[in-house]
């Protein structure tokens, strides 16, 4: 296994920490050798594992029953693939008292609107292994089924999130789960707010080309960046238990520039390898901040202004924010979909 210096300083030497973005086996030993302490897997993930490596899976899932619908069948394959996973990422689970090891299981996301349904697949995900960690979908009835799934003492991750609006209604979703669940007497578990850096950069980019804006590509790759900062400051302000996780990385500039953050980093193999070419000296660059210049450019863009101020969007529009369909329809069109017509 090759060694990842970079990733090996930023878990080791600064409040960061790190999971792996891929379902691959090799992929996930290798970035534990290298200081990841999760994973952050999805239906794509899943689905591109799962045909990857057939001659991995296909014998775990062989006793899988023809009887089931597609839908059952769906949540079955990816409920060998997780618990697989699960039971690597144990270890570190006991190691740390739970406080990481997660892996992530998503609920379908062909039901990003339905809370009811997502809180009854909830239930069913978090009983596959003691380390799993429930993805749920940034939107109104996602935030729903969150602040209930922490109210039962559930490990949650948020993603499909890529604003200042939705990380802050995440953390406080968050808090008001973690009163009830005290008022009960039950253990609460962590939240995970997810903000995909990287493919709000890559919608920004369409908007500014679309719209011909005086926008830069330099300014576009550092429109997640603000972002997360942004929310990273108010989440200190506030107090908030929500732990930041960027994802969706497209440059190990992502990576660097939040290095020191006491969050969580969703490092993809690809981002783990440019990680592993920066070169030294490394520093903490969580608290420098975006050039105001940059920040000015990329407020002529509406869709910037929406991501980036605290107030640019109520709850009922994160579902219909561009990048959140795009993202949602990746996960089901390129990730669940596939699962259900898998030929067993």
């Amino acid at each position: 296994m090759s060694e990842n210096k970079y990733l090996k300083w930023l878990s080791g030497e600064t409040p960061s920490a790190w999971w792996h973005d891929s379902a691959i086996i090799e992929e996930l030993e290798e970035a534990m050798s290298n200081g990841a302490l999760g994973s952050t897997t999805n239906p794509f993930l899943i689905k591109s594992t799962l045909f990857a490596k057939p001659e991995v899976w296909r014998p775990m899932l062989a006793n899988i029953a023809k009887s089931l619908t597609p839908v059952q069948k769906a949540e079955e394959i990816a409920r060998i693939i997780t618990t697989y996973l699960a039971g690597k990422l144990y270890p570190v689970f006991e190691k740390t008292k739970g406080g990481q090891g997660f892996v992530c299981a998503q609920v379908n996301p062909t039901k990003a609107g339905d809370s009811a349904y997502m809180l009854d697949m909830a239930r069913r995900l978090v009983k596959w292994a003691p380390n799993i960690c429930i993805k749920l979908p940034v939107t109104a009835a996602g935030l729903d089924t969150l602040e209930e799934c922490v109210a039962e003492g559930m490990t949650v991750c948020a993603t499909v999130g890529f604003t200042v609006p939705q990380a802050l209604a995440v953390a406080e979703r968050h808090m008001q789960g973690l009163e009830r669940a005290a008022k009960n007497g039950i253990k609460p578990g962590k939240c995970f707010a997810v903000v995909m850096v990287g493919r709000l950069d890559d919608y920004l980019r369409d908007v500014a080309q679309d719209r011909s804006a005086s926008v830069n590509e330099s300014d576009i790759i550092q429109a997640g960046t603000a972002v997360i900062k942004r929310a990273y400051k108010l989440f200190n302000e506030r107090q908030y238990k929500a732990i930041l996780m960027p994802a969706a990385m497209r440059g190990s500039y992502h990576l660097t520039s939040l290095a020191g953050a006491r969050m969580v980093m969703s490092i993809a193999p690809r981002i783990a390898a440019m990680a592993s070419e920066v070169a030294q000296p490394w520093r903490q660059q969580i608290d420098e901040p975006v050039s105001g210049d940059v920040i000015e450019r990329l407020m002529t863009l509406p869709e910037f202004v929406r991501a980036y101020e605290p107030d640019g969007m109520q709850t009922y529009e994160f579902i219909t924010y561009g990048v959140s369909q795009r993202t949602l329809t990746q996960f089901a069109d390129v990730g669940w979909l596939p699962m259900e017509s898998y030929q067993l």
